[in-house]
Formats: C-alpha cells, structure tokens, sequence
C-alpha cells in the first residue's frame, strides 16, 4: 500500500480552491522560493506516513463542513505524484472535486506518463508561476521556469481547468514588463478559469528564525493589496490585448 509523507493537514480550508476545503500539505519541495511560507515543508525526511484511505476517513469526519473538496499543496505535491493520482481517484470515485496547488516544477514534457493518469482524477490545478521571466525566476526559486511553462501548456492542450496564481513583490515580480509578459503568456492557455494575483507578506520570518535560516528578503516591504489589484489589473489587460490580436 502506497503510502504519503504527509507535513499536516488543514481542515475547512478558505483558500486552497474553490469552496470550503479539505488540505493536505504534502512534505517535501525542491524549490527554494525566496518568499515560500511553508520553509518547514521543504525536507524530503519522513514527517507522518499516511495511506490514502486514512487521509479519505479523516476527510469523511469533516466532509459536512468541506463542502468544496480536497486540495493537495505542499511542499510539493508533484514529488509523490503517485500517492497524490490514487488519492485524487478514489475521491473522484465518490464524486470528491480534487484540486491540486504546484509549481509544476518536476514536469518533463518527454515523459508524461504519470502526468496523463493524474490528470484523469484532477478537477483544478492551481498553478503557481513565480516568475515570467527564467533569468529572475532562477534568482526567486534557484530553478528554471521552462517545466512550469511546459507544465502549463500541457495542462491547456489537455483541457485541465487552471487557476493561475502569482505573488507579487515589490522590485522582483511586480514590474510592468514582467506583468505584461505574463498576461501574455496567460492569454495562450485555454481552460484558465481563474487569476489569483497574491500580495507578498513577510508573515513567516518568525518560522525562519525558529529553523535557523536565513529570510533573505526580510528587508522587503509587504505588497499591499491596492498594488496587487493594480498588478492584477495590468496581467489582464495584457491577457485582453494578446487576445484581440
């Protein structure tokens, strides 16, 4: 029986998709984002094992309450692709809507296997693009952007409905060009039903200092949220140009 390293799970979730939802943050990220507020996921080491029928009984427990479904996040749901695919199949089974948080990093568009079963019981993928741009993104995460771009194009040739998310910070991500560029890109994909454009906090410094690394980005000032409508704004206005093109 396959079993998930599993960091915590939420319950009556408010922002992990659409309605009230059941969260499972899985342990383990190769990401290293400058802003990521969840550092104590990062570790590939054994945090709880859970199975999938454990995970779906607690769910059962709650699921008056969780009327919206279940969310996978992370850390990086990606790196335990398969306990992730048998999750979100026996949900979908009990008619369960599965959404799933990732960056898409551990995409490889010349093996997609494992991606073309998972896709089968995904119902939403919320996908976190950092950085439009691979030189500044390689900065933000130490990785390159191309999977999760190909992650999203494959995600839109194979109809998967998207919400696409993207945290604006002051000086890195929230610069006119890059913005443009992203709505862009947005405008290509098909079956993007959302656009969540989220404002950089400095909320985790505390958890930082517990588990003795370095915040590096603890002298940028928090986004507020008139920059990120503003942000938001202008990806859509770049989406509607490309558009009518």
């Amino acid at each position: 029986m396959i079993k998930g390293n599993i960091h915590s799970i939420e319950t009556c979730g408010t922002v992990d998709g659409p309605g009230i939802r059941f969260v499972v943050f899985m342990q383990g990220c190769p990401m290293r984002c400058l802003y990521c507020h969840n550092p104590d996921t990062w570790s590939t080491n054994k945090n709880q094992e859970m199975s999938v029928d454990e995970i779906l009984a607690q769910y059962n427990g709650v699921k008056e309450f969780c009327t919206g479904g279940i969310t996978v996040t992370g850390g990086e749901p990606l790196m335990q692709i398969e306990f992730v695919t048998e999750l979100f199949k026996k949900a979908r089974e009990k008619n369960i809507h599965t959404a799933m948080d990732t960056s898409g990093i551990l995409f490889n568009q010349n093996e997609t296997s494992k991606f073309d079963e998972l896709i089968k019981y995904t119902s939403l993928v919320m996908l976190d693009i950092k950085h439009i741009d691979d030189i500044e993104h390689k900065k933000l995460t130490s990785h390159s952007n191309k999977n999760i771009l190909d992650f999203a194009k494959y995600l839109s040739d194979n109809q998967v409905e998207m919400w696409i998310r993207h945290v604006v910070v002051s000086k890195i991500t929230n610069n006119e060009e890059y913005l443009e560029k992203l709505g862009k890109f947005i405008a290509h994909l098909k079956n993007v039903k959302g656009l969540d454009v989220l404002p950089y906090h400095n909320m985790a410094i505390p958890k930082y200092e517990k588990l003795g690394i370095e915040y590096k980005l603890k002298d940028k000032p928090p986004t507020t949220t008139e920059e990120a409508k503003n942000a938001r704004d202008i990806i859509l206005q770049a989406i509607k140009k490309e558009i009518v093109r």
